[in-house]
This record gives structure tokens, sequence and C-alpha cells, in this order.
């Protein structure tokens, strides 16, 4: 678990050029560009969304939807990052069509006390990567994607705002506490079960 959006690299030119054929609809060119991405764009989907089906459809949508409006993409991130975004956001739809709301917090709820120390994540040593992944899907679902976005994807908090259509301030505070949350799952996890 790194935050690895932080260097996202350039487009190659191989990628230029694949993209510039998939815009004149070649489904070769498109089929490679699926292949190329189709699993890593399954494995996001499957982080949002439980149900392999469902992460399957989302990620079919995805694909259709970024071949629609390639005219849109511009090479100042990779192909993969930009689809990722859109699985992304598919994912959070699909979601919220289930009346999983993400509620943004009132401004006068962003008085807390915040833990700024946004990059101490450290936990026990004898939490495992499991656990941590466990714990994260017992958060409400408010905290679960912005926690999820930050720590897994790699997100910072204006990609988040943007994602999740909520403000930096509350992307912040969502992660504040989501992050205690988090870490008092993991207590209670080490304290119930490990000793």
């Amino acid at each position: 678990m790194c935050n690895q959006s932080k260097n996202r690299t350039k487009i190659s030119t191989f990628q230029i050029h694949i993209v510039e054929k998939c815009k004149q609809n070649d489904r070769q060119a498109q089929m490679q560009l699926y292949n190329q991405y189709c699993d890593g764009m399954l494995i996001v989907a499957l982080r949002f969304v439980k149900d392999t089906m469902e992460a399957e459809d989302v990620v079919q949508e995805a694909f259709i939807n970024a071949f629609s409006k390639l005219e849109h993409f511009k090479a100042e991130v990779s192909f993969g990052a930009w689809l990722k975004r859109i699985v992304i956001n598919k994912c959070i739809d699909v979601l919220k069509s289930k009346k999983q709301r993400i509620v943004e917090l009132e401004a006068y709820h962003l008085n807390v006390i915040e833990d700024n120390n946004e990059d101490d994540w450290t936990v026990e040593d004898d939490i495992t990567v499991e656990d941590v992944k466990r714990a994260i899907e017992t958060l409400p679902d408010k905290y679960k994607f912005v926690v999820l976005l930050y720590l897994i994807e790699g997100y910072d908090h204006k990609e988040i705002a943007e994602i999740l259509n909520i403000s930096e301030i509350a992307s912040r505070t969502q992660l504040s506490r989501g992050k205690q949350k988090l870490k008092n799952a993991l207590k209670l996890k080490k304290n119930g079960t490990r000793s």
C-alpha cells in the first residue's frame, strides 16, 4: 500500500500511436488497449464493487465510455491513469445507485481536531495487510471511499474531491476520521482476537 500516484508518468509515443488509431475506430488497436488494461482495471473495480460480475460490467462500461470519449483524452497522464479514474467513477455510480450515498459533511462538522499527519499509517507489527483491508471494508462508505482512494489508489485530496464531488476540506476530514476508525478497528481486532 503506497501512495504511487504522486509520480504518474507521461504517456509513451507508442501509446499515443495506439490511442490515435483507437480514435479512428481501429478495432485491433482498441482490442490491444483493452487487453493491456483489462485485468488491472478489474482489480481496481473489485476494490470498490465486491461482486465479480458487477466489477466486470463496470470495466466493460468504462472501456466503452473511454473509447467513445477519446477526444477528451490528453497525453498529460498515461491512458491507464485516465481509464482508472473512469473505472473508479463508474464504481461509485454503481454504489450510489444501490442507495449507498456518499454524504458530504456539513460545514459545522468540519471544525474537529484533525490528525494532521496523513502519512503516518503505521500499525502494530502483527497486523497484516489482509487485516487492514478487512478493517477498511467495515468503515462507513463516506470514510471507506476516501481511505481507499488515498491509501490504496494513491490519489491526493484535490483528485479525491473531484472524483467524489466533495470539497478538499471534506476529503481531509473524512480521511482523518476514517483513519481513526480504521486504527480503532485494528486495535479491537488485535485485543479481541490476538491477545
